[in-house]
Parts: structure tokens; sequence; C-alpha cells
């Protein structure tokens, strides 16, 4: 793999930060750590292919409710609209805690599987564009 060395990306870090924004992005060696530094863009399209899920419940009220697969997250709106944009920012504000306290998160094995999720909920940013991206389908009763 194309490693560059920390030394050299510290001692030349404004044209490396031009050139991973500008160009590619750059694996950097550090000791035995090894990392991966990139634009947002590219990490948003490499987060393409996750896309956030969720079972649509028509309550007798006639609420409704969703409940977000790829995270234990549910939330309940009046219309499927409000449930969406409920949802899109319990989203972003489970993505914040989870990055606060990334080093437990990360290494429990039931929020593991979250990290590609955070990080596209962070990179958009935006809880009405979540909860519009939010694929439903009709759940079971």
């Amino acid at each position: 793999m194309l490693m560059e060395q920390a030394t050299t990306v510290r001692k030349e870090w404004s044209s490396v930060c031009d050139s991973v924004i500008h160009d590619k992005p750059k694996f950097i060696k550090r000791t035995r750590d090894k990392m991966w530094f990139s634009n947002l863009e590219t990490m948003s399209e490499i987060l393409e292919a996750y896309h956030f899920t969720a079972d649509r419940f028509v309550e007798e009220d006639g609420t409704v409710t969703l409940s977000l697969n790829e995270i234990d997250l549910i939330e309940n709106g009046c219309t499927e609209l409000e449930a969406r944009e409920l949802l899109g920012k319990s989203i972003l504000e489970y993505s914040a805690e989870y990055y606060n306290e990334y080093a437990l998160y990360s290494r429990s094995p039931n929020r593991k599987e979250h990290i590609p999720y955070i990080f596209k909920a962070l990179i958009m940013d935006d809880p009405k564009k979540i909860g519009e991206s939010i694929e439903c389908r009709d759940g079971r009763s």
C-alpha cells in the first residue's frame, strides 16, 4: 500500500491537505498506526452504500411509528412526515453522542455496527435530510 510517513505529512501539512482535498485520499503511517485521510466528499461517496431503513406501523389512533432497523431508535408522529423528522433528529442526536463517546461505543459489540451510519448522519448534518433519506416499509404487527 502507498503509505506516507507521518513525519513527512507533518512537515508538509498544508500541501498534504491541499492534495487530499483536490486530488485523492492519503494513507498515513505512524510507527505501527495506519490512518486514512480524506475529504468529506470522498467519505460521503463511500457511505452511499449504507441506507437508513425503518419499519412503519400505523397505530390504532392513526399516528405513525417508525422503527429504525440499523440503530435501535423508534419515533412516533401524527403523520409519517413528522415521524421521519423526529427520527432524523434522533439519529443525529445519537450520532453526536456516539462520536463524543467513540472510544466506548465503537468497542461495544452491540454498537460497533453503527459506525458507518454514525458517520453518514454526521456528514449529512441535517435532521430533515436524514429523515427524508429513510427507506420505510410496512412493518408487521
